[in-house]
């Protein structure tokens, strides 16, 4: 039975406990930690849960305890995530990683010295259309990638930055590019990988409560290609996509597949070739079902990697990448030069402090809110119209 500590139990939490209730026969919460008091225990209560209450993650550092799982806001995530390693604890940490390149080596650091496991959430990954789009990808059947587009929409009302640690380069560590685009970066990294240069321009259009940005737009570059990134929270519709134009068809998530077919004149046909979608079509329906979706999926698989020793789906390396692409955005889009990567330590834009000195305070945080009503999502759940459709009927 694997023991797991729960640390910060707002909104994020929830959907963590929800997926560790779902195997009550190979894991059990035994504490609950937040620095609010009572917070926990009506997380406690909420779920029923036999698990005793903490205000501080120090204090269960000594107990038997085999998982740390991180839902904290992102500026103490290091911190939380190296005690656990050194106490000798496995880590699982919400996304982002960090907030900084040095605090996610810093974690790596522990993460080799202690042996321990450390898992950074990525949840898309274990959504069909995800694994499915990757698949198509890794395949070869489209070719080389030459263009890809990723639009991370999100759509977040003017209060949302009103929660305490919302909204602040101290707390929150930046804006939508690391707290909400960092789930399409993610996948981005995973699919194409690190480009070698980012152009970016960040933006706060709608939310004076803020200091960070709401908006931003980059274009990465990659030999032989270029992708181009929108995050955003003023989006209406959150109509969130990943579109990558290869060679032979463009594939795309939500799932769509159009290869052109050349006239003699270069200009296309106005009919894709129906043989590459039958092909494309074939493949995915040959892939095995996804037993676990969302959280679900990366934590059943973090259980399955401490029971049998083996590898974590997603590492802090892949965490560490993503931080790596978002820290190159901000810098591009604070200093308006394009950033080389990789980011070396000796970059103002590797730590913390200098990440605060250089990026921009679009406005000042106006409102500091303990709590917030209402409940969270999850963002568009990447799937085609036509499937939407037949879930809602």
């Amino acid at each position: 039975m694997i023991r797991v500590a729960v640390i910060g139990t707002g909104n994020i939490s929830h959907a963590h406990i929800g997926a560790y209730l779902r195997f009550p026969e190979r894991c059990k919460i035994v504490a609950l930690v937040d620095i609010i008091p009572g917070k926990a225990q009506r997380v406690k209560e909420q779920y029923h849960l036999d698990a005793e209450v903490f205000l501080d993650h120090h204090e269960i550092l000594d107990r038997e305890i085999d998982l740390f799982d991180i839902c904290t806001p992102p500026f103490v995530h290091a911190e939380i995530a190296v005690n656990a390693l050194r106490a000798g604890h496995h880590v699982v940490c919400e996304k982002p990683m960090a907030a900084s390149l040095e605090e996610c080596d810093a974690m790596l650091r522990a993460r080799d010295e202690s042996g321990r496991k450390l898992s950074i959430i990525a949840q898309n990954r274990f959504r069909e259309p995800i694994r499915n789009l990757k698949a198509l990808l890794d395949s070869g059947l489209a070719g080389k990638i030459r263009a890809a587009e990723i639009n991370s929409f999100w759509f977040r009302g003017h209060s949302y930055y009103d929660l305490w640690w919302r909204g602040t380069w101290e707390k929150e560590g930046g804006g939508c590019t690391l707290n909400h685009a960092v789930h399409h970066i993610d996948m981005l990294g995973w699919m194409m990988g690190t480009p070698e240069r980012v152009t970016s321009v960040l933006a706060n259009v709608g939310h004076d409560n803020a200091e960070v940005e709401d908006l931003s737009v980059s274009v990465m570059e990659y030999p032989g290609a270029l992708a181009t990134v929108t995050a955003s929270v003023v989006h209406h519709g959150e109509d969130q996509s990943l579109t990558f134009q290869c060679e032979k068809a463009k594939l795309a998530a939500p799932y769509e597949v159009f290869a052109s077919i050349s006239q003699p004149n270069g200009f296309p046909l106005k009919e894709p070739d129906a043989e590459f979608r039958r092909q494309a079509d074939a493949l995915l329906a040959a892939l095995p079902p996804i037993r676990h979706e969302m959280h679900e999926g990366q934590l059943e698989n973090v259980l399955t990697a401490l029971e049998t020793g083996g590898e974590v789906a997603i590492t802090g390396e892949d965490g560490r990448r993503t931080i790596e692409l978002i820290t190159a955005i901000y810098k591009a889009g604070s200093t308006r030069i394009p950033a080389e990567l990789p980011l070396k330590p000796e970059d103002p834009f590797y730590t913390v402090e200098g990440i605060r000195a250089n990026a921009p305070h679009f406005y000042e945080k106006s409102v500091s809110l303990q709590d917030l009503d209402g409940e969270i999502t999850f963002g568009s759940d990447l799937k085609n119209r036509e499937e939407r459709k037949e879930n809602r009927a």
